[in-house]
């Protein structure tokens, strides 16, 4: 296959993606739903719009309900380890455990108010207008367990009014980036603030942020690439593909498009040397350069060690840097931000191994809440982009394992509003049915997200000097356990080298020189 593709399998896939992948991206439903008298409601709840969807899409919330969107939950098939958001441990407010219902305000249902358990499984609390509504004007409640307002109320100093759901249901079509964005733009309290990659510069991207989501590059959706089968879907950060020997994924294989090979293949370029790279170096290594390069930044350092100044009147401080970003809250701590981030580099085959409530570690070094596996000798193993986040993090210094911050709710056991470590901690380790010794320290943690989004121009990818090379601040400079042209030598190696060189030099002067006197004497005789 390889050897034939580049002489007409490229020719035939580029002709099959110019056809497929635009109608995809612009694929909608094949039914006007503003025509369905079953959703001209009126509408009292949300969940009454979904009791209407399932009288005709009857096996939908079924579906979804076995999706990581509803269960939040994962069994990593590489390590046996049960996952997911009530479990993982997260280098930013820690767990969702005690901070219901704020946390799960992301959740694809409505009214999930105890992360100790699994969301009950009635149909009528899928949320099919999360990912569903075209309408632009729904919007779950940031503190309300994931339902929309449904009657007016001050939020931040503004009367806000609930959203028309009947024009929402009429609306529903395939999700748009919006959609998506609803939820992963947001992550970790704030655009932008998690993944680095992900912010509302992608709604509307220009062709230099991302060349698949631009209106004037491939125009692609998120679905276009994480693709649902039965509501599924595909591409995770729990089991990351690092490298996909399935290879193209034509409309007809398994419809798993949330990998760069998928569409492109092993072979891409026309240059044979750059496609020598492609089964080391991952396809976003060389294609994203920066992160959070659309104007907003993301966070890169948060110290819940700090927390606690007040000023010479006894008042909370709260500090805001140039750009507006709070880089200090009396609650929470100091933060830092960045925008055009270079990733940092790992060797990375796809496994990681998470740190999950209750677990036990050495706190003599930096905590990595998700060892990345994989090195130079693994041939699943490639070179990643990652962002990483730095910062300290509470944690039981008897039990060696990190604590469960309580940092949301408007009840007796918050007490960050008055600087109440240990109350609150209780609270939460109480809550989360986990020993705690009583003690406090400050562990100073990393946590690693995959760079997969914002693909530049190929104009603008990284340029072979910015890893072949001897500056230490090249891209690959602390990336070791591997020998790279251009960044490394060998003395004996470069020895031998020059020998070789020199004794090829010496030849070719030799050669030479007796070619001219040959000559000469031919001449003369």
């Amino acid at each position: 296959m390889k050897r034939f593709f580049p002489f007409m399998g490229r020719w035939l896939l580029a002709l099959a993606l110019a056809i497929w992948l635009p109608g995809l991206a612009q694929a909608s439903s094949t039914a006007d739903h503003s025509k369905f008298e079953s959703l001209k409601g009126p509408f009292a709840s949300a969940p009454e719009v979904t009791k209407a969807c399932l009288a005709c899409h009857t096996e939908a919330s079924h579906q979804v309900m076995k999706s990581i969107h509803w269960t939040w939950d994962f069994t990593n098939p590489d390590t046996g380890k049960r996952l997911g958001k009530p479990r993982t441990m997260n280098s930013f407010c820690g767990s969702p455990l005690s901070n219901e219902p704020r946390c799960t305000s992301c959740h694809a249902g409505y009214g999930w108010t105890d992360a100790r358990q699994q969301p009950e499984p009635v149909q009528e609390n899928v949320d099919c207008l999360v990912c569903h509504d075209r309408s632009g004007g729904y919007k779950k409640v940031a503190t309300d367990a994931g339902h929309p307002l449904y009657e007016p109320r001050v939020m931040g100093g503004k009367s806000v009014m609930p959203p028309d759901l009947a024009k929402a249901a009429q609306s529903v079509a395939d999700p748009g980036r919006d959609n998506c964005g609803a939820c992963h733009f947001n992550g970790g309290g704030g655009d932008g603030v998690k993944h680095g990659d992900l912010d509302t510069s992608l709604v509307k991207p220009s062709r230099q942020l991302d060349v698949h989501m631009a209106a004037d590059g491939a125009n692609m959706t998120c679905a276009t690439c994480h693709t649902f089968n039965d509501h599924i879907p595909s591409g995770s950060r729990y089991d990351t593909t690092a490298k996909d020997p399935h290879g193209l994924d034509l409309p007809k294989d398994d419809h798993n498009r949330a990998t760069c090979e998928s569409c492109h293949g092993d072979t891409p370029h026309k240059q044979a040397k750059l496609n020598d790279h492609t089964d080391r170096v991952a396809c976003q290594t060389c294609h994203i350069p920066e992160f959070a390069r659309g104007g907003v930044a993301t966070k890169t350092w948060w110290d819940w060690s700090t927390a606690g100044r007040k000023d010479a009147d006894g008042k909370a401080v709260f500090i805001k840097d140039d750009h507006g970003h709070l880089s200090y809250s009396a609650e929470k701590g100091d933060f830092q931000y960045g925008e055009n981030v270079r990733p940092t580099y790992y060797w990375y085959n796809g496994v990681t191994e998470q740190v999950n409530v209750g677990d036990k570690f050495d706190d003599s070094q930096i905590l990595r809440l998700n060892k990345l596996h994989g090195d130079s000798k693994d041939p699943k193993a490639r070179i990643w982009p990652f962002k990483e986040m730095r910062g300290k993090q509470p944690y039981d210094p008897e039990l060696k394992t990190l604590v469960v911050n309580h940092v949301f709710g408007k009840d007796d056991a918050a007490f960050w509003g008055n600087y109440d470590y240990a109350k609150s901690i209780k609270f939460g380790m109480d809550y989360a049915g986990l020993p705690w010794s009583g003690k406090i320290g400050f562990i100073e943690t990393r946590m690693t997200w995959p760079i997969t989004h914002m693909v530049a121009p190929k104009e603008d990818a990284l340029k072979c000097g910015q890893c072949h090379t001897k500056d230490e601040n090249g891209r690959l400079a602390q990336l070791p356990g591997f020998y790279m042209p251009g960044r490394d030598s060998i003395r004996w190696l470069d020895f031998v080298g020059l020998l070789a060189l020199g004794g090829a030099l010496a030849g070719v002067v030799v050669h030479g020189l007796a070619r001219i006197v040959m000559n000469r004497k031919t001449r003369h005789d």
